[in-house]
């Protein structure tokens, strides 16, 4: 009997996927749970438009990561922070402070856990950060911190 998933079901497959199961473990088992419809030709163009849309979704939001990726390159976000002798920082520059200096400076909205930073930021200078932005699109964050006055 062909059903589809309405939910992960384990060892069958995933949520949204037309599956073949035995009629007993559909009727007695993944029906009454709701863990799957059977698969009747509404229920298949249903299935059908869902993974349209979701395809659709997918690659507006890649454009827009694509988008973003392009926009980073041309900004310099500038950081002020205190510091003691020899150019030490007090504490770190982090992820945060970064996507808000994004935010204010150029209007782009890179969430902080997009952000990847290998080593804290304890020192003035300048520093590349990579920003992985979803569908293996990355970007880098050119960052520059300056000693508040």
């Amino acid at each position: 009997m062909k059903v589809i998933l309405q939910q992960d079901v384990k060892g069958q497959g995933k949520k949204g996927q037309m599956v073949e199961v035995s009629e007993g473990y559909a009727r007695n088992f993944l029906l009454p749970r709701k863990m799957a419809i059977p698969a009747t030709a509404d229920a298949i163009n249903t299935m059908n438009l869902k993974e349209k849309a979701k395809r659709a979704e997918e690659a507006r939001l890649k454009a827009e990561a694509e988008e973003i990726a392009g926009k980073l390159k041309e900004c310099q976000v500038k950081l002020t922070a205190r510091a003691g002798s020899g150019g030490k920082l007090f504490g770190a520059v982090t992820t945060k402070e970064i996507s808000e200096g994004l935010m204010k400076q150029y209007g782009i909205d890179v969430p902080k856990q997009k952000l990847v930073l290998e080593d804290p930021i304890k020192a003035f200078g300048s520093y590349q950060i990579k920003a992985k932005l979803g569908f293996e699109v990355s970007g880098t964050v050119y960052v520059s911190v300056f000693e508040e006055k």
